[in-house]
């Protein structure tokens, strides 16, 4: 009998873990997004859901072929990896070249600078937009993506291609952003008073002056603009084709089930939110693993002054000689050991401490109990991870969203950072110096490790289980605002204020029309009875 029962509910057990078993298409957005999404997808497979990726053909970080998912190629992007990487050493070129040009000079250069990173912005939605195109024009594609009868479809909204997949499809939908092709994700989905919501190109934090008020107010603006020069043109003519005239642009792509965003309340600002959005930041960080042989040798001979290490990630391995001879004589002065990713010749004034590499553990490094001090670029990963591991950071941020990242862990105290147009070796050495010595940084980091450890579920398991919830009930349809499909004018209530602004102005004048009356019939009166 006892036997029996446990082949019934072995049964039973496997029939349900089978049963839940998800089939999931994956929309991602190739380079470092796409390290986000692959780490869920890990999991997700893992846990038995079946896993199918839609992939440019000449993809650059997105694998054809892997063991976590299946892969349906789409002609388009071939040359993406040589084209970025020629855009952000041009990039970077230019921007270093501010340094030897006076002040109006150097702010029309960023001015430049920025025109020029909006209009790359620009050619990359439209060269996603044509390989949109083509997937939806292929009726095979498309009929095999309905046969396959997805339950639910993850995608980054850095693109647009996922979302409207879905829309096609009827699928649920749910997103993995920060970033989006309509601007920073709690700007368009939550509501953001520009009060205390700083807008992520300001650097600012919430506590906000009236002048800072004034900039936040026109950075948003300017931001909004923007986001409609970039990606708008691109993605409309194909929302009207495929959805009709009377399928609003925004709302089609504010439109998910649930919104996983790679940040929290440890990083951001607290500001207004919704219930479909799940924060996840740090989910990508992890207990470390052991370091090589002869990296743990090199960080132990470092004794108790510890060591720092430097990377400004896997785009930017190299940087203009006079640099680089500056970083390196910063470092020479400095008593710790020093592991520097870098690609470039080595530097003449490279001191015996310090120890160049062309790959760096990251997530290791920063682990271990000798790291003092983490120089970095700025970018969302590196930063997380320096959180978790409660490492304080010497910033050098060069572009995107890496100054507003580095500009938050500075306003929680954890950071000091320097512009790479003005470094040389006093300025890097004393905000290496002043992170070292002042105990605060590292005290205030360690404090944020503890809160982001500190969470009843781990970042990574809370999104895998939001998916999960989608899967199982088809959807979230009861935790999406109705505010996402309304018009700017409903959502503020211009159109409630002005009908009892026009009500109240006509009641005043009614009554004063009235009054004037009644006053006129008693001077009619009193004249009539004088006479």
């Amino acid at each position: 009998m006892i036997k029996s029962d446990v082949i019934t509910f072995t049964l039973l057990f496997m029939q349900l873990s089978c049963g839940f078993g998800g089939k999931i298409l994956v929309f991602p957005l190739d380079g470092s997004h796409w390290i986000n999404m692959k780490g869920i997808i890990e999991v997700l497979h893992a846990k038995g859901h079946e896993i199918t990726v839609i992939r440019p053909s000449g993809s650059w970080y997105i694998a054809e072929k892997s063991p976590h998912y299946m892969s349906v190629n789409l002609p388009g992007q071939e040359g993406f990896k040589e084209q970025f990487e020629q855009f952000v050493s041009l990039q970077l070129e230019t921007m270093l070249q501010q340094r030897s040009l006076t002040l109006l000079p150097r702010i029309w250069s960023k001015f430049q600078n920025e025109f020029v990173t909006l209009r790359q912005f620009s050619l990359f939605h439209e060269a996603h937009c044509k390989t949109v195109v083509q997937m939806f024009e292929d009726e095979t594609q498309m009929q095999s993506f309905r046969n396959a009868k997805y339950d639910v479809v993850l995608t980054d909204l850095g693109v647009g291609g996922g979302a409207m997949l879905a829309k096609l499809l009827k699928v649920p939908l749910i997103y993995n952003v920060r970033w989006t092709l309509l601007g920073e994700s709690h700007d368009i989905i939550a509501p953001s008073p520009l009060a205390y919501t700083p807008f992520l190109a300001a650097q600012l934090t919430d506590k906000m002056t009236f002048s800072q008020r004034v900039f936040n107010v026109l950075y948003y603006t300017f931001g909004y603009l923007t986001t409609k020069f970039i990606s708008e043109p691109h993605y409309k003519p194909i929302v009207k084709h495929y959805f009709g005239s009377d399928v609003d642009y925004t709302t089609l792509f504010l439109d998910a089930d649930i919104w996983l965003m790679r940040n929290n309340f440890v990083f951001e600002f607290p500001r207004p939110t919704l219930p479909n959005i799940v924060y996840m930041g740090g989910f990508q960080c992890k207990p470390p693993k052991h370091l090589p042989a002869d990296l743990e040798e090199f960080v132990q001979n470092s004794g108790d002054h510890g060591v720092v290490i430097m990377t400004l990630g896997t785009l930017v391995g190299t940087l203009p000689e006079d640099m680089t001879e500056e970083i390196a004589a910063a470092f020479a002065q400095l008593p710790q050991k020093v592991i520097w990713r870098y690609l470039g010749p080595k530097p003449a004034n490279l001191g015996n401490n310090t120890l160049l590499v062309k790959w760096l553990p990251q997530n290791d490094l920063l682990a271990h109990p000798k790291t003092r001090v983490f120089v970095t670029h700025g970018g969302i990963n590196g930063v997380q991870e320096a959180i978790y591991h409660g490492v304080p950071i010497v910033g050098l941020p060069l572009f995107f969203d890496q100054h507003d990242n580095l500009n938050r862990i500075r306003a929680k105290g954890g950071a000091e950072n320097v512009d790479i147009v003005m470094l040389d070796r006093h300025i890097f050495v004393d905000a290496l110096l002043n992170v070292l010595h002042n105990s605060s940084y590292r005290e205030n980091m360690q404090r944020l490790s503890r809160l982001q450890r500190d969470q009843p579920m781990k970042p990574m398991d809370q999104a895998v289980f939001w998916i999960e919830y989608v899967i199982r009930h088809k959807g979230a349809g009861h935790l999406k605002a109705e505010s996402n499909k309304m018009s700017s004018i409903v959502y503020h209530s211009v159109d409630v204020i002005v009908t009892l602004l026009t009500i109240f102005l006509l009641l005043i004048f009614t009554c004063f029309f009235i009054f004037r009356f009644l006053c006129r019939i008693c001077l009619n009166m009193k004249k009539t009875k004088d006479e």
